[in-house]
C-alpha cells in the first residue's frame, strides 16, 4: 500500500513537473524575440550602423530575415524590411505603434514634440492634422492653391531661362540662344528650395518668403538640409540616456543652435503677419486659421504649437520633395534614352508652344512612372521615422515587446530583388505593366516612400503633386546636359530624414519653348 502511494505521488509529482515544463517552454516560445545581430554590452548594434544606416540595416535583413531584433542601447528596436513585415507592423497592428519615441531631434529641434511630426498620438496631434489637411494639405485644399504653384514655377523658370542663356536679349527673333552668351550651370536643390518655400510661403503668410534668389535662401536651404541630416543620426543619448548629458557626438549642441535660428525665422514670421492681418481681412491665410485657434477662448493652440507646426511644413514641405526631383533629373541625365522618351511622351501631349499645366499629369503616365521609380530607388525618407510598441504584440510569430521602438526599412523594400526586377536599375518601364496601378499613398507595402498608417506623411498628397507638376514642368521646358567636364556623375547618398545626394546636382540647360512660355504668369 505504502509502495502504491508512493509511486502515485511520483506519477503526480512527473505530471506536474512535465506540464510546468510544457507551460514554460509554450510561454517562452511565444516570447521569441525576432533573430538579430547580438551586438556589444551596454551599446549593443549601435556600433554596427555606421554612416549608412539604411545601408546597413538591408545588409543585416539578408541574414537575419524580413523581421529583425536589434538591442540599442538599453532600448529593444524592431526592422521591418519587406512589404509583408512592413504591412503587419503599419495596417495590423497600426494603433499599437501609433506614436514616436522620445529622441534629442523631438525635444530640440521641434519644440520638445509640441509639433504635428513627433507629437504623441491624441487631441492635439488629430487637430493640427485636421487643420493641416483642411486649409493646406487636402485635396480640396491643394486645389484652391494651384495657381499659387504656376506663378511661383514662374518665377523659378525665368530665374532659370536667364541663366541658360535665354534672358537678357540673348536671344534672336526665333528664340534661338545668340552665339557667345552666358550659360551658367544651375544647382538644381538651391533653385528647388527657393521655389517651394515661396510656394509654401503663400499659402501660409500670404507672401513670398524670399523675394530674390540670394544669399538669405541659401542659408535657408542650408538649414532645412542641417535639420533634415541632423534630426537622422543614431544619437547615442537617445539609446543610453545616463550618456545623455554629455552629448558625445555634439548632436545635440548643433541641434539647440539650429532650434534658435529657425526660431528667430518663424517668431519674425509670426510677428510680421499679425502686424499685417488688417490686409487679409476676408481672406485669411493658413497662419491666420492657427492664430484663430490660439486665440479663441479655449486656446487650443500654443504659439509654440503653431511654430512648431511652421516648423514642419518648411523643412519637410521643401526637402523631400526637392531631393526625389533632383534625384530623378540626375537619373535621366545618366539614361539619357528616359528623357528623349518622356520629352517625346510631353511634345505629344502638350506641344512645344505652352508650360506644361497640372492638368496635363493625368495624360502623361511616363512621367507618373519616372516619379514612382524616383519613389521606389531613391525614397526621400530611406527610414521611417521611428514608433514605438504601446504593448507587447506578437508579427509573424516573433514577441515584440512593449515600448519597442519600430524602423521601416523603405529602402530596403524599394532594392528587394524577391519584389523588383533587377531593382539598382532605374526602369520606369517597371510601372508601365503589371506594376501601373501601384501608388505610393501608402496602400500598396511594396511602395511607401510617405510611410503608411495614420501616421503617414501629412503632406503626402503635397508631396506627390509638387514632385510631378515641378519635375514634368522642368523636364518639359529644358533639354539637359551635364556640366563641361563632367564625364559620370556621382550617385553617392548622404544619410539624414532625407535621402540627400552626396554632391548636389547642377547641369546646363537648355530653352525647348518659346521665350513667352517663360514670363512669370501674374496672379
Amino acid at each position: 500500500m505504502f509502495l502504491l502511494r508512493e509511486i502515485g505521488v511520483s506519477i503526480l509529482i512527473f505530471m506536474i513537473t512535465h506540464l510546468v515544463i510544457r507551460l514554460v517552454l509554450k510561454e517562452k516560445e511565444q516570447r521569441k524575440l525576432p533573430p538579430g545581430p547580438k551586438g556589444w554590452p551596454i551599446v549593443g548594434a549601435l556600433p554596427l550602423m555606421g554612416s549608412m544606416p539604411h545601408v546597413t540595416l538591408s545588409e543585416m535583413a539578408k541574414k537575419y530575415g524580413p523581421v529583425m531584433y536589434l538591442k540599442m542601447g538599453t532600448n529593444n528596436m524592431a526592422v521591418a524590411s519587406t512589404p509583408s513585415a512592413a504591412r503587419a507592423f503599419l495596417k495590423t497592428l497600426d494603433l499599437n505603434f501609433s506614436n514616436r519615441p522620445p529622441n534629442a531631434g523631438a525635444t530640440h529641434l521641434a519644440y520638445d514634440a509640441q509639433d504635428m511630426v513627433f507629437a504623441d498620438y491624441g487631441s492635439r496631434w488629430k487637430l493640427l492634422r485636421k487643420l493641416s489637411n483642411l486649409h493646406m494639405l487636402g485635396g480640396k485644399a491643394l486645389e484652391e492653391w494651384s495657381q499659387v504653384r504656376e506663378i511661383e514655377m514662374g518665377h523659378m523658370l525665368r530665374a532659370m531661362y536667364d541663366c541658360s542663356g535665354g534672358g537678357d536679349g540673348n536671344n534672336d527673333n526665333d528664340g534661338n540662344k545668340k552665339k557667345g552668351t552666358r550659360h551658367e550651370p544651375i544647382v538644381v536643390a538651391e533653385m528647388l528650395t527657393y521655389a517651394m518655400a515661396n510656394m509654401i510661403g503663400q499659402v501660409i503668410l500670404s507672401r513670398r518668403v524670399f523675394e530674390t534668389k540670394g544669399s538669405e535662401s541659401n542659408e535657408f536651404k542650408d538649414m532645412v538640409v542641417q535639420l533634415m541630416t541632423v534630426a537622422g543620426y543614431f544619437n547615442i543619448g537617445d539609446f543610453i540616456p545616463f550618456l545623455a548629458r554629455f552629448d558625445l557626438q555634439g548632436i545635440e549642441r548643433g541641434m539647440k543652435t539650429l532650434h534658435n535660428k529657425f526660431d528667430v525665422l518663424l517668431t519674425t514670421m509670426i510677428h510680421e503677419h499679425v502686424a499685417s492681418a488688417h490686409k487679409r481681412k476676408g481672406k485669411p491665410d493658413f497662419l491666420d486659421v492657427l492664430m484663430a485657434h490660439h486665440t479663441n477662448e479655449s486656446h487650443e493652440l500654443s504659439l509654440t504649437n503653431i511654430k512648431a507646426l511652421l516648423l514642419n511644413l518648411f523643412t519637410a514641405g521643401t526637402d523631400t520633395s526637392s531631393s526625389i526631383i533632383e534625384w530623378a533629373l540626375a537619373e535621366m541625365l545618366i539614361n539619357p534614352k528616359i528623357m528623349k522618351k518622356v520629352h517625346e511622351e510631353m511634345d505629344k501631349v502638350i506641344g512645344k508652344d505652352r508650360r506644361l499645366k497640372e492638368s496635363d499629369i493625368e495624360n502623361l503616365p511616363y512621367l507618373q512612372a519616372i516619379c514612382k521609380e524616383t519613389y521606389r530607388k531613391h525614397p526621400s525618407t530611406p527610414l521611417n521615422l521611428p514608433r514605438i510598441s504601446s504593448q507587447a504584440c506578437q508579427v509573424n510569430g516573433y514577441y515584440i515587446p512593449k515600448n519597442t521602438r519600430l524602423s521601416v526599412n523603405i529602402w530596403a523594400i524599394g532594392r528587394d530583388p524577391n519584389v523588383w526586377e533587377n531593382p539598382l536599375e532605374f526602369n520606369p518601364e517597371r510601372f508601365m505593366g503589371a506594376n501601373k496601378t501601384i501608388d505610393p499613398r501608402g496602400n500598396d507595402f511594396e511602395l511607401i516612400p510617405f510611410g503608411a498608417g495614420r501616421r503617414i506623411c501629412a503632406g503626402t498628397r503635397m508631396g506627390i503633386v509638387l514632385v510631378q507638376y515641378i519635375l514634368g514642368t522642368l523636364v518639359h521646358s529644358f533639354d539637359w546636359k551635364l556640366p563641361n567636364g563632367v564625364v559620370e556623375l556621382n550617385m553617392e547618398e548622404t544619410f539624414g530624414l532625407a535621402l540627400q545626394k552626396k554632391i548636389p546636382l547642377s547641369a546646363l540647360i537648355t530653352p525647348r519653348l518659346p521665350p513667352t512660355a517663360y514670363n512669370v504668369i501674374n496672379s
